[in-house]
């Protein structure tokens, strides 16, 4: 650590944050790459509807199912390892899913992809609450969920610009050996403890502490029951299973909503599939700042709960418009408005399992995200069910508006101040 007697902090925790922004950038590369490539696979593998929700379902299944351990294991052996397994396993698996033969294997290697990269977002906020006190959180975390924006604003323009190119199975490998440059620039310069890194000193270490206090002993027993008997993991999830329903219609549908619901040609796909993250990035980086801003004034209420239940309130009346407008373009637009209305509340969710997490962060943001992924399983499912019984294009959009609504109260139940280790 750098001399005591410099007064002026020092920017560590910054470098910190660029590793974790270009993270959430992968992350949403790898995540993406399948929905942008799907209709050139679906065309090669004769995949139904279904058997495309299906696929898309395969990965937030096993996301969600080991999400909680995955939050675990960076607090039990801190985020560096963790991130380090999640990054290596996911790329590996990016990969492999270039070596699919079919509908059987293609649900195999995304299912094992999905158990891969569970932790990811638990870890990087884990890192964020080690690293940065709370009044830097909020912004410290939406600049991961910049990152998310970026790389899903990237993939469809990159994707679809190589499959013009190369064949599909050359571009998964190709995103999978990004990984792993980023995980040996992680695992060189990260550390769990910024005490133990050259690069701090006393200045930034004390501005650290002075809020969220010393580390924790995680040797500790940790108490499982009184944790999940807590009435806000219980809000917490449901309220993120409303927010993941409606995100992983983006992640999964977009392109094919645009090139055969809206008739779009392949080029116009690329950018109206990039639009609604382009405008995510400004909505992540506002959200940030104003649940940050609204925390310094003491009302962590207004500051999350507030935050989310007038973002999820905005996004469902614009999907309803999205739902009965008949021009494809204004549709576009409204598509990018309502995400963009959506992702403002996702630093406010993440900020909230800190407060009420604390040193078991981990714990409740896995947890957060493990339900949330039930809510992306089911969405892609709903959606090709939807499309293809009914022949409806816009009937999802509809039950995804009532599922927002749904997530309404579940914010105003949650209570940022009590702590999820106290019972009562």
């Amino acid at each position: 650590m750098n001399s005591p007697e410099n007064s002026t902090p020092s920017h560590a925790r910054y470098t910190v944050l660029w590793l974790i922004f270009f993270l959430a950038v992968i992350t949403y590369l790898d995540r993406l790459c399948i929905s942008a490539a799907m209709p050139t696979m679906a065309a090669e593998f004769s995949l139904s509807e279904m058997q495309q929700g299906m696929v898309f379902s395969a990965f937030t299944l096993a996301y969600a199912a080991f999400e909680i351990p995955g939050g675990w294991l960076g607090d039990r052996f801190g985020a560096r390892l963790a991130l380090t397994r999640v990054v290596t396993w996911w790329s590996a698996f990016t990969a492999l899913t270039g070596a699919a033969v079919g509908y059987y294997s293609l649900l195999t290697i995304r299912f094992l992809f999905g158990a891969g990269e569970a932790g990811a977002f638990p870890n990087i906020a884990k890192a964020v609450s080690r690293w940065f006190p709370p009044s830097e959180q909020g912004r410290a975390l939406s600049a991961s969920f910049i990152g998310l924006a970026i790389g899903s604003a990237m993939t469809a323009p990159i994707v679809l610009t190589l499959l013009e190119w190369q064949h599909w199975r050359w571009t998964f490998l190709e995103f999978g050996l990004i990984g792993v440059l980023w995980c040996l620039a992680w695992n060189r310069w990260y550390r769990d403890q910024p005490e133990q890194h050259p690069a701090i000193n006393a200045a930034e270490l004390k501005l650290i502490r002075a809020e969220s206090g010393e580390p924790t002993d995680h040797s500790q027993p940790i108490p499982w029951q009184t944790i999940f008997r807590n009435s806000n993991m219980i809000f917490i999830g449901l309220m993120y299973f409303a927010y993941a329903y409606g995100l992983y219609f983006y992640i999964t549908w977009l392109p094919t909503y645009l090139l055969k619901a809206r008739g779009f040609s392949i080029n116009s796909t690329k950018w109206f599939s990039a639009l609604p993250w382009l405008v995510s990035a400004v909505a992540f980086a506002f959200g940030g700042w104003l649940t940050d801003r609204i925390a310094r004034t003491g009302n962590l209420k207004l500051a999350r709960c507030g935050v989310g239940a007038i973002g999820f309130t905005s996004s469902a009346i614009v999907l309803i418009a999205v739902a009965q407008v008949k021009s494809n373009l204004v549709a576009a637009l409204l598509l990018a408005l309502a995400l963009g209305l959506q992702t403002m509340t996702i630093s406010a969710a993440w900020s909230v399992c800190l407060d009420v997490g604390r040193q078991y962060a981990g714990i409740v943001t896995g947890f957060m995200n493990s339900v949330g992924n039930l809510g992306g399983t089911v969405a892609p499912l709903v959606f090709g069910y939807a499309v293809k019984t009914f022949g409806s294009w816009s009937l999802p959009f509809y039950i995804m508006t009532a599922v927002f609504i749904l997530g309404v109260p579940m914010w105003l139940l949650i209570d940022p101040y009590r702590s999820v280790i106290k019972e009562k």
